[in-house]
């Protein structure tokens, strides 16, 4: 089993790079889709995602319990794809309607960590591959917020903890892989 975490800004090609490393594994992809339809912009966004997916793919979104969905769809057969680490990381610090304060320390929800920890978890004891998709959101300025920091920590740690426990680390950008970890494709 391989573990990918694969990395890149906004729009950077990041998705379509780790959609061909499932097609080109010839495993049964189970894809995870962490985003929710919050406005009709994401709505639109998830519909044409959806639309661009193999129809053989199974598709499950979960916004929370992404360790619990690793597990129960684990196979060594499979090649599960989860896309995107930074869309579930934001659904977890908001998952409890916390009004955050604008400055101060920010409150992080009793999910947040507990969530994290299981996906850890779960990563390491999957039997499938695995192909993580994150962004990478500490390469422009210092936001102003004091949430909007928060989450860029917070997502930091949490890619600095994948790629840890990934075999291979992918920054995509203009399209072009970059790999920081493990073998070349």
């Amino acid at each position: 089993m391989t573990r990918t975490l694969v990395l890149g800004g906004a729009r950077s090609g990041k998705s379509g790079y780790a959609e061909r490393l499932a097609i080109e594994s010839g495993k049964e992809v189970v894809y995870i889709a962490t985003a929710t339809a919050s406005d009709t912009e994401m709505a639109a966004r998830i519909r044409h995602h959806r639309a661009g997916r193999p129809t053989e793919w199974i598709t499950v979104e979960e916004p929370l319990a992404l360790g619990n969905q690793l597990l129960r769809w684990s196979s060594p057969e499979r090649l599960i794809l989860v896309d995107c680490l930074t869309l579930w990381l934001g659904n977890l610090l908001f998952s409890g309607g916390e009004q955050f304060p604008e400055v101060g320390v920010i409150p992080l929800p009793a999910l947040f960590h507990e969530q994290q920890d299981m996906l850890a978890s779960a990563l390491t004891r999957c039997s499938s591959d695995v192909v993580l998709v994150s962004n990478e959101v500490g390469m422009g300025i210092l936001p102003v917020g004091a949430i909007s920091r928060c989450f860029m920590d917070e997502q930091g740690r949490l890619n600095q903890a994948m790629a840890a426990l990934c075999d291979r680390a992918v920054l995509v950008t203009a399209g072009l892989p970059l790999v920081l970890k493990g073998p070349a494709c």
